[in-house]
This record gives structure tokens, sequence and C-alpha cells, in this order.
């Protein structure tokens, strides 16, 4: 195993769900900090800009969006795993994902260095339906913009907690995307 430092963020208010499974089995091909979200405090962006500007490096927002902010900034990846709820990710996700907007540094911003994985799990088995592809577009308009490469996506459909522990071929993909990240391959 490589000494690639990987993190990885939970998006779903259930630490043993099934976009939490898919997390756990990344996590399981890597060596990785975890963060479960929805038990940390994480406030909204606020808008201000502060983080923007060329005075201050960071946002000014002291929660603990700060813990996660220096694990970033020292990781070679980031792992984010989110259920699909009304159609994109969940809230704990969506807060996340705004308060990334102050990793900026000189040359753009500063996750546009790291490989991305993105691993979701949604209720209904049609992407379409379930509107995960809204999930999938989030994550890849927002990485393109940054100039990020996003290095893999898991998906899998599961409505109890825990159920996609169950699909054998959601779980090996999991695992190779978590080998694929430590290993710093495309």
């Amino acid at each position: 195993m490589s000494g690639k430092r990987i993190v990885v963020v939970k998006g779903s208010p259930r630490n043993n769900g099934n976009s939490a499974a898919l997390a756990d089995q990344v996590a399981a091909g890597a060596l990785v900090e975890c963060f479960y979200l929805h038990e940390m405090e994480i406030n909204a962006c606020d808008a201000c800009d502060a983080c923007q500007t060329k005075a201050y490096a960071g946002c000014i927002v002291e929660d603990d969006m700060q813990i996660i902010y220096r694990a970033l900034l020292d990781a070679d990846a980031l792992v984010i795993a989110s259920p699909v709820y009304w159609f994109t990710v969940s809230a704990q996700t969506k807060l996340f994902m705004d308060r990334c907007y102050a990793l900026i540094d000189e040359g753009g911003y500063s996750l546009r260095k790291k490989k991305i994985g993105i691993v979701m799990s949604y209720g209904d088995s049609d992407p379409f339906d379930s509107g995960a592809v809204n999930a999938f577009r989030t994550f890849q308009d927002g990485f393109r913009y940054i100039g990020a490469e996003i290095a893999g996506f898991v998906y899998g459909s599961a409505s109890n907690p825990g159920e996609i522990r169950d699909n054998e071929a959601v779980m090996a993909k999991a695992f190779k995307l978590g080998e694929k990240l430590a290993a710093g391959k495309k």
C-alpha cells in the first residue's frame, strides 16, 4: 500500500448506510482519514468572499470545516460519499461542497491537484428515475470547473441501510477505487 493520503467525507446521515458502506470499502483499499459529516458542525457558506481575497487564505467561519480543510490540503486524493436525496447529493454533502469554495490558492483551487473519487447510493434501481444522474452532473461539472480529475465513480442501488454490502460487484468496484487512489493511478 502506498503512502498516498486520502480523505473520505461521508455525506449521509446514516453512518451505517449504503453510501457509507461504499466509502468504507474504498477505505479498505487505501490509507485514509474519514470524516462523518453528519456528526460535525459544518455551517453554510455565508458568501462573505473573505476566502477569495489575497489578504486572507481560507475560510473565516470557525467550525469543523477547519479540520477538514487541513486534511484536504495535505491529502493526495478525496473521496466523497453521498446518498441521493431528492434527486441530488445529501444536504451534508452539499454543505461540504459549498464550503470547498474557500480552497483557493495562488494557482487556483487547491482541489484541482487532487484525485477525486465519488461513491453514491440511491434507492430506485434506475439512476435516471432516482435522480442519481443529477448528482453525477453536480460532481462532474464542479470538478471540471476547478480542473480536478475524477478518478472514478462507484454507485449502486440499495434502499435499506447497509443493503449495498450484498452487492458484491459494486463493493469490489469500491475497493478497486481505493486501491487506484492509493496508487495514484489515473
